[in-house]
């Protein structure tokens, strides 16, 4: 589960919606080798919200999450980040997004606070600012005791905090992850799950998360977006009911069990080929 710093705009989080951070117009994408990756796909994401896009591998989710950070052009159509302006246009240098890919990609030969500071340096933050913002970020994410350490020297688990803890680390208000925990146990995964949804209530940015898994999604989020294959497209965009705080408890609860089985019959009914 890599992680990379991208620079945005500053200007406060008001959009063409009121308070639209992210925005996907009428987007489609097509790549050399003629597969068409997403169809007329329209996504808004809200400043504070923890929106999942949910759906089977080839679905577009993954490219969809790369074109809000500005790694991949839609073919047609527009991707717009706060105010309206599109994400390839020119940036002011603040730092509002991180990214979290699949894989924990910390650099070996380094330990762990000097992974997380990567990106800081990178940027040419002074040590003097970035010591104590790695200081927190590893506090945030349950790692503060194992600063020193190397990455071969933590679990799965704990490099995926790291690598979370990397993005942290510059302050995003807007976080986008890629199937972070998706190759974890399922013990771990749901632990990582919960200690998450803590930050994002803690800290309130704005979280596009990209999962297949229906329990994580419904956990998760206050919004899932289900998408489907042949081609990517959005055939759903299903608000979750579900208390603010989210437990152990709330994963065998009456409500959770409903928000399983609507996302399932989404799911479902885009195999069936149904719109």
């Amino acid at each position: 589960m890599d992680t990379m710093a991208i620079s945005g705009p500053a200007a406060a989080a008001r959009g063409r919606g009121g308070d639209t951070v992210l925005e996907a117009e009428h987007v489609e994408k097509t790549y050399p080798n003629g597969t068409h990756a997403l169809n007329d796909t329209s996504v808004r994401i809200r400043r504070g919200e923890f929106v999942s896009l949910l759906g089977p591998s080839g679905c577009g989710k993954s490219t969809l999450l790369k074109m809000f950070a500005g790694l991949e052009a839609p073919s047609s159509g527009r991707i717009a980040l706060y105010d309206g302006q599109d994400t390839a246009g020119p940036a002011s240098g603040h730092r509002s997004m991180a990214m979290v890919f699949q894989e924990a990609t910390l650099m070996p030969w380094a330990r762990v606070d000097d992974n997380v500071r990567l990106p800081l340096d990178l940027a040419g933050v002074p040590r003097s600012d970035s010591l104590p913002r790695v200081r927190e970020a590893l506090e945030m994410v349950g790692l503060a005791q194992f600063a020193r350490a190397y990455p071969r020297e933590l679990s799965g688990g704990m490099q995926m905090r790291a690598s979370i803890a990397r993005a942290l680390a510059v302050q995003p208000s807007i976080l986008l992850m890629d199937e972070p925990f998706g190759a974890l146990d399922e013990f771990t995964r749901n632990r990582l799950d919960s200690d998450l949804h803590r930050l994002w209530e803690q800290r309130g940015f704005t979280v596009v998360f990209v999962t297949h898994s229906i329990y994580e999604a419904v956990f998760l989020s206050g919004r899932v977006v289900v998408m489907a294959a042949r081609p990517g497209r959005v055939i759903a965009d299903v608000p979750i009911d579900a208390p603010a705080e989210r437990d152990d408890g709330y994963r065998v609860s009456q409500p959770f069990i409903d928000n399983c089985r609507v996302l399932s019959e989404h799911l479902a009914r885009a195999n069936r080929g149904e719109r």
